[in-house]
């Protein structure tokens, strides 16, 4: 049954030669890696005018169009800077492998570490916002934002298991959808000014605080969540189809440029039509009310907003398992997270993304402005640390053009090591304490990784000069079997049996902990064919293991310190997942602790039993 619905939901294996077909190349992968950027559009504007507008009043929107420009500059540094970064490492990792090849294993750390956590508030920040875009329309949704933002969460996890190629495919259209009804919004808005139109004065209450540094500080790091997810693309760059750097060098342009135009755009619409950041209808919507009314568009608008913003996580959904792939293959994270899924996706990675940002939107009641405060400053660490990776390269190798590249990279890393500052500061009280705590704990977690990993290579390696002193064919080891029984019965028979197989050295267990139980085993037992001798054991205190343990210590079991045992444990197998919690676990017990010992092997006899209603049914169990 789980099979099947999992065939449904994600499909059929493919075979590792089609890797090669689930790339993509500009058309798709531009939707794909732009959408988390794309999607700030929709919030970006409307976070700078929250700290603004009830501190200065109608002085905001003049103010905002300068930090807009501030923001754009930010963009443009930032894509020159990582296309230099794609050109340079074209296998993906991003800012991980730059910081760790060139400023050392923990700057690596840091920002691998860092980056995790921004990919993952942006699943949570974006999925979010929109939801809250669709409840500002609707407002009797909004007592189910939590469970609407679970379900997308969810639906999104089951769309990029299906692979690059269907996710793509499934994810890029509501992107366009979204850039062809900002584009239309924004001619229709500025024709509507040269028009004539003028805009209703709005009713602002402000605090007539003084114009401070702080204060745009302040709503400058808000509006830093523009820029978050440009980085996705050189993440990302294995994904793209030959030739990779080059195509993912022309996604970066154009997103930039995307960027530019509709966050820039919509933070002029929003000045010139002076509209007022609410609960009940966020600013994005508030302009496209007044520009198109109740008509299409504005629906539209609406819908490919919501789209956008719940799709934006797509792109964290595409770095992220690629980012963590790559410290997994390096010993940083769990080795499962290298693997690919059914689909040649990194399915582990996705979802390991997908539970944790569905705990924080429900920790945090998916309230973006609680979120928000964690949000940005994981990303632009990150950037910091690529950029003066990048920096530190170029002084190296000195190659064609260094003096230029090393410039873009040295500014971008000290304006972006400026905005990390500003951002701690201006937010630390809103949660970013969190972030600047708990990446310190991941790297730390992440060091013990990697020393595990160490540890158990070296205890496993055998040098080539030992592998030539190792006689398997003659060196055997000596082999003694114990099979431990419950009671007599067909699983219990079964595993005897195989046990005579592989020695001669034989014997049943039985831990009873009461005189009937002990007599009715070996009364059963008694009537068995065999030679095997049954052994059983008074445990007062309930206990299996220890039993068994001293057995083997003991003078009584009388074996070679040389020698091996295997322990055969019988164990019958239903059909049904609930079936198994009517039934205890002991094995698995036995299992754990038996295999703390070196020269004992744990072997498992199963007997798969038949469904309740054809046994029911079926007149030889019923004689």
């Amino acid at each position: 049954m789980v099979k099947k619905v999992k065939r449904l939901l994600i499909g059929r294996p493919l075979k590792n030669e089609a890797i090669h077909d689930e790339k993509f190349g500009i058309l798709w992968g531009l939707p794909i890696l732009a959408s988390d950027a794309l999607s700030s559009v929709a919030y970006a504007s409307e976070e700078i005018l929250l700290i603004l507008v009830p501190a200065i009043g109608m002085l905001a929107y003049g103010k905002l169009t300068w930090i807009s420009a501030a923001i754009i500059g930010l963009v443009v540094i930032l894509a020159l800077s990582y296309r230099q970064t794609i050109q340079c490492y074209p296998n993906g990792g991003g800012a991980y492998i730059v910081a760790k090849e060139n400023l050392g294993i923990m700057a690596g750390v840091t920002a691998g570490a860092a980056l995790s956590v921004d990919y993952i508030l942006t699943v949570a920040v974006s999925v979010s916002s929109g939801v809250a875009q669709l409840t500002s329309a609707f407002g009797s949704l909004k007592p189910y934002t939590v469970p609407i933002c679970i379900l997308i969460v969810v639906l999104l996890m089951i769309g990029n298991l299906r692979g690059i190629r269907e996710s793509s495919k499934m994810f890029s259209l509501p992107a366009y959808a979204f850039i062809f009804a900002i584009l239309s919004m924004l001619v229709a808005g500025f024709l509507k000014i040269k028009g004539g139109y003028v805009p209703p004065e709005p009713d602002i209450i402000s605090a007539a605080e003084p114009v401070t540094l702080f204060l745009l500080l302040r709503a400058f790091s808000n509006g830093c969540a523009a820029v978050t997810g440009i980085e996705a693309v050189s993440n990302a760059v294995p994904n793209f189809k030959e030739p990779s750097a080059k195509h993912a060098k022309t996604v970066m342009v154009l997103l930039a440029a995307l960027i530019i135009i509709l966050f820039g755009g919509t933070s002029i619409l929003a000045n010139s039509y002076h509209v007022v950041p609410s609960h009940e209808k966020t600013v994005l919507i508030q302009i496209a009310e007044q520009i198109f009314g109740g008509s299409f568009m504005f629906y539209f608008v609406m819908a490919s907003t919501f789209a956008i913003l719940c799709l934006a996580a797509n792109t964290a959904y595409t770095g992220f398992p690629m980012l963590v792939s790559v410290m997994a293959k390096e010993g940083y994270v769990p080795r499962q997270l290298s693997l690919r899924g059914d689909r040649l996706s990194y399915s582990n990675g996705i979802i390991v993304l997908s539970s944790i940002a569905a705990l924080l939107i429900v920790v945090f009641k998916a309230d973006v402005s609680s979120l928000i405060g964690l949000y940005a400053i994981g990303v632009f660490i990150s950037f910091t640390l690529s950029q003066s990776g990048m920096f530190v390269r170029w002084l190296k190798t000195r190659e064609k053009n260094w003096g230029y590249k090393a410039a873009i990279n040295g500014f971008g890393a000290l304006v972006t090591a400026i905005v990390v500052v500003i951002i701690a500061i201006t937010k630390f009280n809103q949660g970013a304490w969190i972030v600047v705590f708990i990446t310190p704990v991941m790297m730390f977690i992440m060091m013990k990784i990697k020393k595990h990993y160490i540890a158990v290579s070296k205890q496993l390696r055998v040098s080539d000069e030992e592998l030539q002193c190792i006689d398997i064919t003659h060196d055997n080891y000596k082999n003694r079997v114990i099979v431990p029984i419950d009671s007599v019965n067909k699983a219990s028979i079964r595993a005897l049996r195989y046990a005579r197989t592989i020695s001669e050295n034989v014997v049943a267990f039985n831990v009873s902990i009461d005189e009937a139980a002990a007599n009715r085993i070996k009364e059963r037992y008694n009537l068995l064919k065999t030679d095997v001798p049954l052994i059983v054991k008074y445990s007062p205190f309930r206990k299996v293991v220890e039993p068994l343990l001293k057995f083997i210590e003991s003078a009584e079991y009388d074996y070679n310190r040389g020698d091996m045992i295997t322990v055969i444990l019988p164990e019958f197998s239903v059909k049904s997942f609930w079936q198994r919690i009517l039934h205890n676990q002991t094995r698995v017990f036995i299992q754990r602790e038996l295999l703390k010992h070196k020269h004992i092997v744990v072997s498992t006899m199963p007997l798969q039993l038949k469904n309740d209603e054809f046994v029911l049914k079926s007149p030889k169990y019923n004689k």
